[in-house]
């Protein structure tokens, strides 16, 4: 799955800003190990995601001389994911499909992704082009990362799924 540290940290303190303010009922079902608020992943609904254990995963780092890390590369299975639509409780649950990452992390601390295979991708409103936005990718996606943490995607084939419109009411 295609969600960067920045997404889990960035969602977790949004959710905590926005439950500061205000109490929420309990839902009827499971809460999910992470909540972005509506107008962050999807428009018009909080989503909840639920991540299953990693089947098989390898993970290898290439350093230069001084021990800075050049690339790295993500190949495996990956985790299974489960997504909610926090208002009506209905679920996608994705299983854990073959993936493979290429990273190449510059200087200025930005880095560029190619991956192939299956990835969830969410798309920030600050994000380019801007989200709220959460699609599966079965194909090739490339993107960048800037130092800011903006993501911009910058290609993209094969099958794609969008999550909020599936998870919609």
């Amino acid at each position: 799955m295609a969600t960067s540290v920045r997404r889990r940290l960035g969602a977790a303190a949004i959710l905590a800003a926005a439950l500061a303010g205000a109490a929420m009922p309990a839902p009827a079902y499971a809460a999910p190990a992470l909540v972005l608020p509506a107008g962050v992943a999807c428009a018009d609904f909080d989503l909840g995601l639920d991540f299953g254990p990693s089947k098989h995963t390898v993970m290898k780092e290439f350093k230069d001389k001084n021990g800075n890390v050049l690339r790295a590369l993500e190949a495996g299975t990956g985790v299974a994911v489960t997504l909610t639509n926090m208002t009506t409780g209905e679920e996608l649950s994705l299983k854990s499909n073959g993936a493979v990452s290429k990273t190449t992390f510059n200087a200025d601390g930005s880095y560029s992704v190619q991956t192939t295979g299956h990835r969830v991708i969410i798309l920030f409103p600050t994000d380019i082009p801007a989200g709220p936005t959460s699609t599966l990718y079965v194909g090739r996606v490339t993107y960048t990362v800037d130092t800011n943490e903006v993501f911009q995607l910058t290609s993209s084939s094969g099958q794609t799924t969008d999550i909020c419109a599936a998870l919609a009411p």
